[in-house]
């Protein structure tokens, strides 16, 4: 028997595990002992992987509709010159940039950069990806106030950190091994700000209930209080940052009274929480989607941040403004899928940055892409008007995750071909695609993840695929020959060289990774970037900005701030009430495609689509536990949910697991401005029974 040390391809976290196979078949899975991230722990997801291995396919060859609307199986070169002649064709019909692609958080950095390098380099057109959906917000929040898309923290300052703040988290469900972290550290306080009394909020020493997105009018208030108490440390302020005093006189206008008013809470709770942070010796700030996913999310973001500038709290253990990420290699994404950035970083009309990476990949300079992506957003929009043609998605279910779904349905009518790259050929964009494309999961496939604290692991196939089997990076590959890129692809021939090159793009960037290798990330600990060629790694463990130099010109961080924004879609008489969205249990999987490979959760999840509501309110309206309700969105449609009543949420929210297809047909078609994150977490609703024998 022999063992695989490999990454788990879920959360963000990447624990790695331990995959012990006989005869090409996985016998059991246990986490990696030592490793940094999970210590011989594991979730259910990951302990569950080795499912997929029983999981029965129709066939290992692409499917293709024909005229007819029938399907037929044909060989992947056949597949391959399919798809490259119909976007060719498409490009000299109707323009360049009239195909697009978009992709998910859980490919390899090697499947991203090498989708990139096909689709934005040669076809010089868009790609956009789940990024978009869930870590676009920290991603520009970053890089507006430290200069680079830089988290700063290693997970181990949680259990190091004796005030712990949650904004907009809920680990428990999330990021359970985290929230194991969190457990385990026996000298903190638990502080969760969220409108919802969430799983993690139950297991709180405080939780600050405050209405849905008003997050930001608390933290600047929050701000506003600590300056005039003088809580601050002037002497990290002075020499390590800029702005402070213009974003000091702004807050003046926030006051305690005016963020209770605006919140919810009182301002009692609001001084109390003041002071929480003041007495802390080491505090830390968390968020993840309750902060991304909204109309004004960046600008929530680096209030976060401000208040941990402000107070010292960066650079040292226990300390940081924490985003947390939520696929398993959003962070590869983000840095190597050449999108939103060149690879490794750098903006593309960077000329240094443009010379660099043409050298590194061997190219003439006019091959690389010239401008960041289209947005998600745009992409789909541009489908419904009629400018792109053809679409490309790969392993991503957007006709489910997309908000307001109608629009992608409606996308989908429009395409003159829609190409879908999965793991499985049942998902609600797979089923009605014209090629579907079938590809080997995790286990079978190999590369490099990036996980949210930036640590660099290996996923090694502890399996080995059969004949006709292939793994995205080998689909991309293929069509990326068949559309005639030649040499262009003489270095990419296998992940291996694709890593490589990355590796080479890092050089000198504040993700450098020179000092990592491919075959040393083999059974290691994993390596946070950065990592330079020639170092020595003294601890795999480590947060940034330790030296207090940012990556901003003048190397200060940067207080970011603007006015709160006016709710774009406030709640009215016909629409009194606010949807919120976020995770239903532990083993569910976004939209629950591979909530099948997870033991036991399948059969114990609630097969239809259920949503919180708070006792008095059901009460009120006459609505018992288990009974079918209807709500109405501000979007024009309306979804029918099972009733699950609960005091766990206020009085007039609402609250939808996003596992189901009816939650994102009520999220709206808003958008942060600068990030274009959707604004999945406030919809104004109503709600109606739904009468025995009728609508």
């Amino acid at each position: 028997m022999k063992k695989v040390q490999s990454t788990c391809n879920y959360c963000a976290l990447d624990c790695n595990l331990d995959f012990y196979v006989e005869g090409n078949k996985i016998i059991k899975v246990v986490p990696t002992k030592g490793y940094p991230v999970n210590n011989g722990f594991s979730c259910i997801k990951g302990l569950s992987l080795d499912k997929q291995q029983t999981i029965v396919r129709e066939s290992t060859l692409p499917r293709f509709k024909q005229e007819d609307g029938s399907v037929k199986r044909i060989p992947w070169d056949d597949a391959y010159k399919i798809v490259a002649d119909k976007f060719i064709e498409l490009q000299q019909k109707y323009g360049t940039e009239s195909i697009a692609g978009l992709s998910t958080g859980q490919l390899t950095m090697e499947e991203f950069s090498i989708f990139g390098h096909v689709m934005r380099n040669h076809l010089k057109t868009n790609v956009d990806g789940n990024t978009r959906l869930c870590m676009a917000t920290a991603v520009v929040a970053h890089k507006q106030s430290f200069g680079f898309d830089a988290p700063p923290y290693t997970l181990k300052d949680i259990e190091l950190s004796d005030t712990i703040i949650l904004i907009g988290a809920n680990p428990v469900l999330a990021h359970p091994i985290l929230w194991d972290r969190i457990r385990s550290n026996k000298n903190k306080k638990l502080i969760v700000i969220d409108p919802r009394k969430s799983e993690t909020a139950q297991n709180a020493d405080y939780w600050y209930d405050l209405k849905g997105k008003t997050d930001l009018i608390l933290l600047y208030a929050i701000a506003n209080k600590i300056i005039e108490n003088g809580y601050l440390d002037n002497e990290y302020i002075n020499n390590y940052t800029e702005g402070f005093e213009d974003f000091k006189e702004f807050v003046k206008q926030y006051t305690v009274g005016k963020a209770a008013k605006a919140t919810g809470l009182s301002e009692v709770s609001i001084l109390e929480l003041v002071e929480l942070i003041h007495s802390g010796k080491r505090v830390s700030f968390w968020w993840t989607m309750g902060v991304n996913q909204g109309y004004e999310a960046v600008r929530t973001a680096q209030a976060i941040i401000n208040l941990a500038l402000m107070t010292g709290n960066i650079g040292k253990p226990g300390t940081g403004a924490n985003s947390l990420t939520g696929q398993c290699n959003a962070m590869g994404s983000r840095a190597y899928s050449n999108t939103s950035v060149l690879y490794g970083g750098g903006d593309f009309d960077n000329a240094a940055r443009r010379e660099r990476v043409s050298e590194v990949l061997g190219v003439d300079e006019s091959v690389l892409a010239t401008k960041p992506t289209l947005t998600y957003n745009g992409i789909i929009e541009k489908i419904i008007s009629g400018e792109i043609k053809g679409l490309w998605v790969i392993c991503t279910n957007p006709r489910h995750s997309w908000t307001n779904n109608k629009t992608f349905k409606e996308a989908m009518k429009k395409l003159e071909f829609f190409v879908v790259q999965d793991i499985y050929g049942d998902t609600d964009s797979s089923e009605d695609c014209d090629m579907y494309l079938p590809v080997v999961s995790g286990i079978k496939k190999e590369g490099t993840y990036i996980n949210t604290e930036r640590r660099i692991s290996a996923m090694r196939p502890a399996l080995e695929k059969s004949e006709d089997e292939r793994s995205d990076y080998e689909v991309i590959y293929g069509i990326g020959k068949a559309l005639g890129m030649g040499n262009l692809l003489d270095k990419w021939k296998t992940p291996r060289d694709a890593f490589n090159l990355m590796k080479e793009c890092s050089r000198n960037m504040p993700c450098d990774m020179t000092g990592v290798t491919y075959d040393g990330l083999v059974n290691s600990k994993g390596i946070q970037w950065p990592f330079r060629e020639g170092e020595v790694l003294e601890d795999d463990q480590r947060r940034l900005f330790e030296d207090n130099k940012y990556y901003t010109p003048s190397k200060k961080a940067k207080f970011i701030f603007e006015e709160v924004r006016e709710n774009p879609l406030p709640n009215t008489k016909e629409f009194p009430y606010t949807l919120n969205t976020g995770r239903g249990s532990v083993g569910q999987w976004h939209t629950q495609t591979r909530t099948r490979e997870v033991a036991f959760v399948e059969d114990v999840s609630i097969k239809d689509a259920y949503i919180y509501i708070n006792t008095k309110l059901a009460e009120e309206i006459g609505v018992q536990e288990n009974e079918n309700i209807k709500v109405s969105s501000i979007n024009g449609n309306s979804s029918d949910f099972i009733a699950k009543l609960t005091d766990n949420i206020r009085y007039d929210e609402l609250y939808v697991p996003m596992h189901y297809l009816e939650c994102n047909n009520l999220t709206p078609s808003l958008y942060d401005p600068y990030s274009k994150e959707p604004s999945y977490k406030t919809t104004p609703i109503n709600i109606s029974k739904i009468e025995v024998g009728g609508k």
